[in-house]
């Protein structure tokens, strides 16, 4: 019986269920052939651990499985506003601004945590 070539990735992502109960062979047996893990949770340590684990089940199998690592970018953070909260409607223009002091937000503006985004920022 020839295999037919599969054009599509199945992706699971790591974490503390595959940890446990031989669930990553499960899932790795069931054709997983991309493992996702996510670097904003979990230790270098974790990461290695489960890295190696994937290799050892993937060559027990017989299987190629690629390890996907999944990047934390910058977090922005919006600040508050004066009012507690502000309900905008679709439509309504509305300005996320660096120099914007906490508690200074309103229905047109609120301050962000990330002061460099104007500079990162690029108009198409």
């Amino acid at each position: 019986m020839s295999r037919r070539l599969r054009r599509t990735k199945i992706v699971t992502t790591l974490g503390p269920a595959t940890d446990r109960d031989n669930n990553l062979e499960k899932v790795i047996a069931a054709g997983a052939n991309v493992v996702r893990m996510n670097f904003s949770h979990g230790s270098p340590e974790d990461h290695k651990m489960r890295a190696d684990k994937v290799r050892e089940i993937a060559a027990k199998l017989g299987r190629h499985v690629a390890i996907l690592g999944d990047l934390q970018g910058p977090k922005i953070r919006v600040s508050t506003f004066k009012e507690g909260k502000v309900f905008l409607n679709i439509g309504d223009k509305f300005l996320l601004d660096a120099n914007l002091g906490k508690g200074e937000g309103d229905k047109e503006k609120v301050g962000i945590d990330y002061k460099g985004l104007p500079a990162d920022v690029v108009a198409w």
